[in-house]
């Protein structure tokens, strides 16, 4: 058997679960639905969801032979900026949960390695790990203000959808500058 040194679990934080009502024989289920602030840095480096705003869990504990499988949806406001175009963005994300926390002395220790399955500590585990991962991997990489987002003008960083059709800007090559004052003067 494994010697699990986990740190140890704060029962006051929001999203630090007790299973004590929770009946440990398999097929004992309880649903568990409330609101919990978002943790920091829960996004990527474009868009996530705000420190503090509301995270509505939808949950469902059931016992199972090897410990608790907790599985249910996340809702969350999001908030970033488009890649192309950096204007804000809002939206809202769903993404669903599934995770299981095992129980000391389980057969689990002995089949999984240590970071594998989450553990359950005095009947409490820690929805944060596996939350993060759930709502991280649904975030784009990329996010957009809309689908078909034109961008910025690469020359001067207006959008694409402020400026006038036909925007260019016409760059001569100094080494043909010259010549093209040949050209103006011919015109006239």
């Amino acid at each position: 058997m494994r010697d699990h040194q986990p740190k140890h679990l704060d029962a006051r934080a929001p999203l630090v679960l007790d299973t004590r009502e929770l009946p440990r024989r398999p097929g004992a289920m309880r649903a568990l639905k409330l609101v919990v602030p978002a943790p920091a840095d829960l996004g990527l480096e474009l868009i996530g969801v705000p420190e503090g705003a509301d995270l509505t869990l939808d949950l469902r504990m059931e016992s199972v032979t090897e410990g608790v499988l907790v599985s249910g949806t996340v809702h969350g406001a999001l908030e970033g900026e488009c890649g192309r175009c950096l204007r804000p963005i809002s939206d809202e994300l769903t993404v669903r949960i599934q995770e299981l926390y095992a129980y000391p002395d389980s057969a689990t220790d002995e089949t999984t390695d240590e970071d594998e399955v989450g553990r359950l500590q005095d009947d409490m585990f820690d929805l944060e790990p596996a939350l993060r991962d759930a709502v991280v991997l649904a975030l784009p990489v990329n996010p957009l203000c809309q689908q078909d987002c034109p961008g910025l003008c690469p020359d001067c960083g207006v959008h694409w959808d402020e400026l006038p059709e036909g925007h260019t800007h016409e760059q001569v090559d100094p080494r043909w500058a010259a010549l093209s004052n040949l050209t103006v003067s011919t015109e006239e």
